[in-house]
């Protein structure tokens, strides 16, 4: 049975909050061409896979350098997928091939400004560490206290807990969230995202862009054109 690295890039069709998100045109170029690009230059990779549901998206991806070998189930295409039934979908589909997939990596397409050098140095730690998973994260702007959900009538009632009340930000300790950016699996190790061998990768800001709306797209395109 032939071994790979195979990196996922899930690009579903199904967006609610931008139509068409994931071939949103940044710069005159599809959103998921940019990850596509980023996975080839990387070299780190023997299938680059586009999972999608839309044979638009599948033509596109192909047209940059992805496998589509086959279009995503219907049942894994909805709002309430998850990435894991994604993963376990298109590795399966491979094994019936015959391809055994040594590690997965999954590329959320939202990421353009994630690159080559943040998909190798992702690799390196999870060598170097031997790891199950290495998942990429950004430090937070905001310390966490200062998040809370709105009470009846936008109430700030005990918004924040009398004991953060007084704190400054700079007597709270670096706090990070997961970017979306790179995720690495080892299938062997049952796709153990956050276990005792997991290990985080650091991605600047910048890199960590991730379009949600037409600000994002917008903030991505400006820091494209002007090489911020």
């Amino acid at each position: 049975m032939k071994k790979i690295n195979l990196a996922i890039i899930p690009a579903r069709s199904g967006s609610k909050g931008i139509k068409d998100k994931n071939i949103l045109l940044i710069n005159k170029k599809p959103l998921l061409a940019y990850t596509i690009e980023s996975a080839i230059k990387s070299k780190c990779f023997d299938i680059i896979f586009v999972s999608t549901d839309s044979k638009k998206y599948a033509e596109i991806a192909k047209k940059y350098g992805a496998n589509v070998d086959f279009l995503r189930s219907k049942k894994n295409s909805l709002d309430s997928s998850k990435s894991i039934d994604c993963i376990l979908e298109t590795v399966g589909n491979f094994f019936k091939k015959g391809i055994y997939c040594k590690t997965v990596t999954l590329l959320q397409p939202t990421s353009p400004l994630r690159d080559e050098n943040d998909i190798k140095n992702a690799f390196k730690i999870f060598r170097n560490k031997k790891a199950d998973s290495v998942i990429s994260v950004c430090e937070s702007t905001h310390p966490t206290f200062l998040y809370n959900t709105l009470k009846k009538g936008n109430s700030l009632h005990n918004f924040i807990a009398k004991k953060d009340l007084h704190k400054l930000r700079q007597e709270v300790a670096k706090e990070y969230y997961v970017n979306g950016a790179i995720y690495i699996l080892k299938p062997s190790n049952g796709y153990e995202y956050y276990g005792h061998k997991s290990y985080a990768y650091l991605m600047s800001k910048k890199h960590s862009v991730d379009i949600n709306d037409l600000f994002d797209a917008k903030f991505a395109e400006f820091l494209l054109n002007n090489k911020y």
